[in-house]
């Protein structure tokens, strides 16, 4: 089986010395034209994108991502729109990792087996299903080990150090640290918990990246956990704002959020 491509951006991005900044947008939003033409404009700054799949019942999201899948819905947006979306930027020349963030009923309703074919025939690398205990994932693994996508877990504040073990064992990709309790959304200042969890999650990852999520929206932020010593970081709200604000318009703007947020993952 090839090399996954996400392990391979970390590797390169590893030899630049550098950390991954990870870009996060709602599928669909302002509607699935405009969102292929806004996620091939910011892949060219970023390292890898994370893909929403818009669902009616967001729990982890705060209300800037629910808004915009509010908006993608509105717009017809649907799972099978999302591979097409997919198939697009690959079509469009985008090589960056991409990643589903969803909820596994959307799995489910379209079928386990299908949807991750359908994930691996359209390019997409990686699949992370917020709502997805580790107990309940043996049988996801199983069908992403088999069609070459990595199936991606979330650690919490609340997460223990042997339960940290046990998600490392299953998990492939990255390991998505959730730097707060909550759900996502711009925050003014970085907890310092999350600097403390950046260390204590370290402990555990062994060659899987570490990276940290929710609640990051500036370069300080980014500056922060680069520091702590994590592998990368995910910005989702902050660049949906600029969607929600600019619409179809919003490409100059996530191009000049992301090169200010991208120079904080290089370090000094």
């Amino acid at each position: 089986m090839p090399v996954s491509r996400i392990k391979d951006a970390f590797r390169r991005l590893e030899e630049r010395k550098e950390r991954a900044l990870i870009a996060y947008l709602t599928l669909g939003d302002p509607d699935p034209a405009a969102s292929l033409e806004l996620l091939t404009c910011l892949a060219e700054e970023v390292d890898l994108l994370e893909l929403g799949i818009p669902f009616s019942d967001p729990i982890a999201d705060g209300p800037t991502i629910q808004a915009a899948m509010e908006r993608a819905l509105s717009a017809g947006m649907t799972t099978e729109e999302s591979f097409q979306i997919a198939k697009g930027l690959r079509a469009g020349g985008v090589e960056i990792p991409l990643i589903f963030m969803t909820y596994y009923n959307i799995v489910l309703q379209y079928g386990v087996e299908r949807f991750v074919e359908r994930c691996a025939s359209t390019g997409v690398d990686g699949l992370l299903v917020s709502d997805l205990p580790v107990e309940e994932s043996e049988a996801l693994k199983e069908v992403c080990e088999r069609h070459g996508v990595d199936l991606i877990f979330l650690i919490a504040p609340t997460t223990s150090e042997e339960r940290m073990e046990e998600i490392v064992s299953r998990a492939g990709g990255f390991i998505y640290l959730v730097s707060l309790l909550g759900v996502t959304g711009e925050r003014e200042r970085l907890q310092e918990r999350a600097l403390e969890m950046v260390e204590k999650a370290l402990r555990h990852t062994g060659s899987l990246p570490l990276v940290v999520g929710f609640g990051i929206s500036k370069r300080e932020h980014v500056e922060a956990i680069v520091r702590a010593g994590a592998q990368g970081v995910v910005v989702g709200s902050a660049f949906v704002r600029l969607v929600e604000e600019h619409g179809r318009e919003a490409c100059s703007e996530l191009r000049r959020l992301a090169r200010d947020l991208k120079e904080g993952t290089r370090g000094p």
